[in-house]
Order: structure tokens, then C-alpha cells, then sequence
């Protein structure tokens, strides 16, 4: 785990995954949300056939912290202290059922992602998240929660068309923060995980 000072312009030239323009982005720790249920199981099928290396990288998930909205928390960051800052966070908030919008293609790229509301509960929890104490890098772009389909391929007019029209209408559940070490070229790091522990409010 690196321990230098965290430098908010210490970052790497690359496709801006909306725009396909050039952009920087810092290493450091990112927190995903990893999707469960029926809806997890589908994004993976989906992946699996159109994008097998995003498959074989990485499971369905939301990124929460580290791409839009926030840059990556501080590389310096230890467990300890994120254990510390973000578990009251968790512990109070219930695992989550959000909707998947209808699949969309980012402007100037072949990636197709399932959109999820930037507002409602997984932008509060994204707020708490950035209002910890933490240090992070300055936001490249908006809030803009979303699971990949493919990322990797450049998708032939009729392979995205087809990806475009699939619908994921299971709910996404997610129940848990997950904590990496993010240094690209480098394989991501596994830190830690904070389960969503908190009581659902009755209806």
C-alpha cells in the first residue's frame, strides 16, 4: 500500500468513458458496489458474450467512488482509516434494490453500460461516502452510477444495436462496500469489504 503523499495531479492520460477524450485520472482506493441477485447473474451472462475479458476481470458492479463524482480516495489511506470513517456509514445503511435503466453507448465509444439513477439512496450513500473525512481527487466528470456491459470490443453496428435492445429488468441489490488499490497498469488490490448492515425502514 503506497504511503507518499497523495498528489492530486499524479495521473494517467486515457479515454474519458463518456466523451472518448483524453483523461487523467489518479491512482488510488476505489469503492464499488457490487451488484447481487438474479440482476448480477444476468449483467454477468451479458458480459460473458459480449465483452469475455471484462467478464474474466471483474464482477457486475457500480463504481461508487473513483471515476465520477469523486476521484479515488488517497493512496496513503490506510484500512485502518477507512474501516474507521466508513463503517458507521455502512451500518447504517440498508442493503440497497435500485432499477437498471434500458442499456446506453457513451458518446464516441463502443462502451455500453446500464445506467442507475444518480439521485435516491445510492447518491445519499455517495454523498456520506465524500463527506467522511477522507481525501480524494478532484471529479473528472458527474455523478453518473452505471454497470458495464462491455467495455473492450469494438462492437460491429449490428453486435451493438443487439447489446442496446437487451433490458435487465431484475433489481440490482447491493449489500456491501468493496475497497480496491487501483494503480493502472497494475492489477487491482483487494482491501476491504463493509457489508450494508442497516435496518430497512418499515413500510
Amino acid at each position: 500500500m503506497p504511503t507518499e503523499d497523495f498528489d492530486l495531479d499524479d495521473a494517467d492520460d486515457r479515454e474519458h468513458p463518456e466523451t472518448g477524450r483524453p483523461w487523467r485520472r489518479s491512482a488510488g482506493i476505489f469503492v464499488l458496489a457490487e451488484i447481487g441477485g438474479e440482476a448480477g447473474e444476468r449483467i454477468a451472462e451479458i458480459q460473458r458474450r459480449y465483452d469475455p475479458k471484462l467478464a474474466a476481470s471483474s464482477t457486475p458492479h457500480v463504481t461508487l467512488v473513483g471515476s465520477s463524482g469523486a476521484g479515488p480516495i488517497a493512496p496513503s489511506t490506510t484500512v485502518e482509516e477507512l474501516t474507521e470513517r466508513l463503517s458507521p456509514i455502512a451500518e447504517s445503511t440498508p442493503p440497497l434494490t435500485l432499477e437498471l435503466a434500458p442499456p446506453m453507448r457513451f458518446m464516441q465509444t463502443d462502451i455500453v453500460v446500464l445506467p442507475l439513477s444518480p439521485y435516491g439512496p445510492l447518491r445519499a450513500l455517495h454523498e456520506r461516502i465524500l463527506t467522511s473525512g477522507l481525501r480524494f481527487a478532484a471529479p473528472r466528470f458527474a455523478f453518473s452510477p452505471h454497470a458495464t456491459l462491455s467495455f473492450y470490443p469494438t462492437l460491429s453496428p449490428a453486435r451493438r444495436r443487439e447489446l442496446l435492445a437487451l433490458r435487465v429488468r431484475e433489481p440490482a441489490l447491493i449489500d456491501r462496500l468493496s475497497f480496491y488499490f487501483t494503480e493502472d497498469p497494475q492489477p487491482r488490490v483487494h482491501l476491504l469489504d463493509l457489508p450494508l448492515t442497516g435496518a430497512t425502514a418499515a413500510r
